[in-house]
């Protein structure tokens, strides 16, 4: 075990989010200001696609940390599956018929990580992949492909980070940490999910159609069912659906289908919002 392993364990995580939090939402400028000129300075952000391109123009760090890029920022490719996002491919994999997914040195359950034994079966033999959402990265998260909402499902958890070195030294890490799982039903292929793991200092997630979905105090399983056609829960591919506040990770189940991945659809690499993730042969 690492140092930082070990950190992760004896920091009192849950009480640095939380006040990290209230850093985050301050709109006091001589607060929020030099928060986020230092971490641009930090971590060498480019405000050049973003809608608003000057630090002055943000509120807050939150209102800064999920910014909105110009329309035009990341193009879609011709593909049945998109990147829901910036970041790092950190896994791609298969959900085996043994309902465990394959993580670099180790395992963790579909059935844990999605908080339904019985839908995480329905998925055995299809196909997943994790995308890391650094501090530098945007941190919108978009629709891989066209789906309509089904369900959500809200899980308390750990504040672990999720930084791919300590994913892989702290056994299960993403099916531990808080999340928000979400269930669409593809035009042509079935069921697919989008899994939202929350991390260290990670103040809350947000849909576009809920809004914040896990408020402070909120520390139990909490389930959604939209069974209607609702048009406002109908999305096509790239639209947005949620956003993380602070950086987190993103996993995609998709169902059991022919796919060959994107060919700089890779583990370690970078990829953009929109980027080619696979295609589906006929």
């Amino acid at each position: 075990m690492t140092i930082t392993t070990f950190l992760q364990h004896l920091a009192p995580m849950r009480l640095l989010t939380r006040g990290a939090g209230y850093l985050a939402e301050s709109r006091i400028p001589a607060i929020a200001q030099p928060l986020i000129r230092a971490f641009i300075r930090q971590h060498g952000i480019d405000l050049s696609d973003a809608l608003r391109s000057t630090p002055s123009e943000y509120h807050s760090f939150n209102d800064f940390f999920t910014r909105q890029l110009h329309p035009e920022a990341r193009p879609l490719d011709k593909a049945d599956w998109v990147s829901p996002a910036d970041g790092i491919v950190t896994q791609v994999g298969t959900i085996e018929a043994t309902q465990l997914i394959h993580a670099k040195g180790q395992r963790y359950s579909a059935s844990t990580l999605l908080a339904d034994p019985a839908l995480a079966h329905y998925l055995e033999g299809g196909h997943f992949t994790t995308v890391y959402l650094s501090p530098r990265d945007y941190h919108r998260v978009h629709m891989p492909c066209a789906g309509r909402l089904l369900s959500m499902c809200y899980v308390p958890g750990k504040f672990y980070s999720v930084r791919p070195d300590i994913v892989q030294a702290i056994d299960g890490l993403l099916a531990r940490n808080e999340r928000l799982i979400c269930w669409f039903q593809h035009p042509r292929c079935g069921i697919f999910v989008m899994v939202l793991v929350g991390a260290a200092i990670v103040g809350s997630i947000h849909t576009t159609w809920h809004g914040v979905v896990n408020p402070a105090g909120k520390r139990r399983i909490k389930r959604w069912w939209y069974r209607d056609e609702n048009p406002s829960l109908c999305f096509e591919q790239g639209d947005e659906m949620g956003h993380f506040q602070l950086g987190s990770t993103v996993v995609v189940l998709m169902p059991k289908a022919a796919v060959s991945w994107g060919e700089t659809w890779q583990v370690n690499g970078a990829v953009k919002q929109g980027q080619a993730q696979t295609r589906m042969h006929a």
